[in-house]
């Protein structure tokens, strides 16, 4: 039991650790690439001038943040296309090109701009996607990341994510910032300061609002804020700690952890406000709930067996059943939105390693490489892990393709990142 209370006292106390100073902007970092990655080139968009920096670089850095795409640099071909007609397929199939992305910025009426796009199949000579988005120049940059997703779905089947953002905490000097950004970290946003820590944040479904814990009441109060509005409300202040908000599909429901009844244990509450409803009676402790994606179980961390392993319990009622059993020590789990994959952390010979379990075979598979990872996170369409890791004593984000063959840094200048949590599809 000791080690998981030690894990306790790590989840609730974790931002304290963390020290530097904090910029908002992250710098992403490519280390390492799948061989069977797409490659495709992606030229300069006809007239795109001003917004430039917020068209073409969002694109490619989109796509070379999947892990799925190798960029063919366009500078290196002597063919800057704007229409179909205007490519010379050899060209660029000689650069090893598969696919290649062109498009023009027109200005239109209103002040606004349209952005047309399409993507090309290099040996085919068709096309295998294409849009048009009339907007304002300011949103040049998400029409940037819809754009990425299309080509995403074309090449892969799956839907992109990079219109999605991102959750997490920033410490600098004695100053706790809860933070949101999108995919690459830009356009960040700091949606929570405080002098105590905040933890744990957990977007709901339909990425609208964000439930966090917050010490700013010298104990852990669950919070539930609007991220529209700026509006936030209590959702837990019972006695003793409140922690570990996790959301349910449907977002009607939180599953949290209480020490109303002395140890940690998991409990069910309403988004909405009311009486907690305990999930389970066990002597020992048990912490860190999530849902299956249809809502029917509740994952969840326990040391019932001896030490903090990984089970899993109806949403109402029956026997909890153990799902991790390699290591003795199993924490933070995550199910990937198909939920057929867990991901979790598991602490081997003094290092903590973000490791993915297939729920069917129990093949498991390792995604991190530092020796401190911590509070892995899914990306809403399940190819990617988000985690923070510690490297050279700096807490840093890293996002791993669910088959580890490729990761991204993306570190925060001069300072610390921690409680990563991936948003959903939805981005209002």
């Amino acid at each position: 039991m000791s080690s998981l209370k030690a894990l306790l006292r790590g989840v609730l106390v974790a931002a304290m650790l963390v020290a530097g100073s904090a910029r908002a902007e992250l710098n992403i970092e490519i280390i390492g690439g799948g061989a069977s990655r797409h490659a495709i080139a992606v030229t300069p968009f006809k007239d795109e001038g001003p917004i430039q920096g917020n068209l073409t670089p969002v694109i490619r850095n989109d796509l070379e943040l999947s892990g799925a795409f190798r960029m063919v640099d366009p500078s290196t071909v002597a063919n800057v296309p704007f229409e179909p007609a205007d490519i010379r397929y050899p060209l660029w199939q000689a650069a090893g090109a598969q696919s290649i992305a062109i498009g023009k910025v027109e200005n239109v009426a209103g002040g606004q701009i349209k952005i047309s796009f399409r993507l090309m199949d290099i040996s085919q000579h068709k096309q295998l996607t294409g849009g048009e988005f009339t907007v304002t120049p300011d949103r040049s940059r998400q029409v940037a990341h819809a754009i990425a997703d299309m080509i995403y779905e074309a090449i892969t089947g799956q839907k992109g994510f990079f219109n999605t953002r991102l959750a997490y905490v920033l410490k600098s000097g004695r100053s706790y910032a809860l933070q949101i950004s999108d995919v690459d970290g830009q356009r960040s946003q700091t949606i929570l300061r405080s002098t105590e820590p905040i933890i744990s944040p957990s977007w709901s479904p339909d990425g609208r609002y964000i439930a966090y814990v917050s010490f700013a009441s010298q104990k852990p109060v669950i919070w539930i804020q609007d991220l529209a509005t700026g509006q936030r409300r209590v959702a837990a202040n019972f006695k003793g700690s409140n922690s570990a908000p996790a959301w349910s599909p449907d977002g009607s429901k939180l599953a949290v952890v209480l020490t109303t009844s002395g140890n940690s244990q998991v409990y069910i509450i309403n988004a909405a406000g009311g009486s907690p409803r305990r999930l389970m009676s066990n002597g020992g402790i048990d912490t860190e709930p999530t849902f299956s994606p249809d809502g029917s179980m509740v994952y969840f961390v326990s040391d019932r067996s001896g030490s903090p392993q990984i089970y899993r319990v109806p949403l109402y009622g029956g026997d909890a059943q153990r799902v991790t059993f390699e290591g003795n020590y199993n924490v933070s789990p995550k199910i990937s939105p198909d939920g057929k994959t867990l991901a979790y952390i598991r602490r081997a010979a003094g290092n903590f390693k973000v490791i993915s379990q297939d729920l069917a075979t129990n093949d498991t598979r390792l995604l991190s490489d530092g020796s401190y990872s911590e509070r892995p996170s899914f990306a809403p369409n399940g190819s990617m892990v988000l985690y923070s890791s510690d490297i050279g004593g700096r807490s840093v984000l890293y996002a791993a393709t669910a088959d580890g063959s490729s990761k991204v840094k993306l570190a925060v200048l001069n300072g610390d990142v921690q409680d990563p949590a991936w948003g959903p599809f939805n981005n209002p």
